[in-house]
């Protein structure tokens, strides 16, 4: 069948189980199911359903595109989120007919930049895999090019003893307090939070929703200087971060009690490893919890020709 015969739909999909099945039928390195899917696009903090598309073959999917846009210091951007197309139906301009049409709107809506799935606040995965090879292809060809990478790293959450009662126990004489965060403690959360991490608030109020709580805190003489999260993003799938420690507590070790204590968190819950997501300190993780490189990323742009300025 050729594309011009398919029909796109924009809007949400009638029915997420049948999409989630295309995508895991369609992704050879990923797996998603429909309650995943329903977070990535129904709680995405500015989804859009004119920026979702659905291609058909008949009543069957054999195509899917999900974009969202951000405003992220002074810039306005776009991102590819999520996206497939039928390994029976590649080949035939699909791909790009779905991607031509995002990219009008998100231009209508004023986005000056667009990238590939490292979206702040909601994301599937920090970047394109490469293994995804004709998806590299494909973005390079509506010209994108790299400027990143990105690092997930995965931890056997079998390996260590996670307890760090000792390293809390001999903080206290220094005036600190480290314990599971709760409701009254929101305010100073985002307090913190707006110093350095204004980008983490959204995963930060997606584990609070936990109960208990999947977010850590760290208090010197009272004043919350700390945090770490799990289960933010992608919940359900054992995914740690984020985790930030003001310039006060630096130094004092607080990022490794932290981390544990989420780990232990993810090892009671009945999860045999954990995933590290778009990593930084990739020494940290591993001196600290023993953490592995597993997956590598290449983080993918285009700037759009409406910004760009004679040189």
């Amino acid at each position: 069948m050729d594309a011009n015969e398919i029909t796109i739909r924009q809007g949400w999909p009638e029915n997420l189980e049948n999409i989630a099945r295309f995508l895991d039928n369609n992704w050879d390195f990923d797996s998603i199911n429909p309650e995943l899917l329903e977070e990535k696009l129904y709680l995405d903090p500015l989804a859009d359903p004119e920026l979702c598309f659905t291609a058909f073959a008949g009543n069957e999917p054999v195509g899917f595109l999900f974009c969202v846009r951000r405003s992220i210091r002074g810039d306005e951007y776009g991102y590819v989120k999520l996206m497939a197309v039928d390994k029976s139906h590649r080949r035939k301009q699909l791909g790009s007919r779905m991607y031509e049409m995002a990219e009008q709107i998100l231009v209508q809506k004023g986005a000056r930049i667009i990238r590939w799935y490292d979206v702040p606040l909601n994301y599937f995965m920090p970047g394109l895999d490469p293994r995804y090879t004709e998806a590299f292809c494909f973005a390079v060809k509506h010209g994108f090019q790299q400027f990143g990478e990105a690092v997930n790293m995965r931890v056997d959450l079998e390996a260590m003893e996670w307890s760090t009662r000792k390293e809390e126990e001999a903080l206290k004489e220094k005036g600190v307090e480290v314990r599971r965060a709760e409701m009254a403690d929101v305010p100073a959360i985002r307090e913190l939070l707006s110093a350095e991490w204004q980008l983490w608030n959204n995963e930060v109020d997606m584990a609070m929703k936990d109960n208990p709580p999947s977010v850590h805190i760290a208090f010197i003489h009272k004043k919350l200087r700390a945090f770490s999260v799990h289960n933010g993003n992608n919940k359900g799938t054992g995914w740690f971060g984020p985790m930030g420690t003001h310039a006060d507590m630096r130094g004092m070790g607080m990022g490794n009690i932290l981390l544990k204590r989420c780990l232990e968190d993810m090892r009671l819950q009945g999860h045999r490893t954990a995933i590290i997501p778009w990593v930084a300190p990739i020494a940290f993780y591993t001196h600290y919890v023993k953490a592995r490189v597993e997956r590598v990323f290449w983080r993918m742009e285009k700037k759009l020709k409406s910004d760009a300025s004679p040189s």
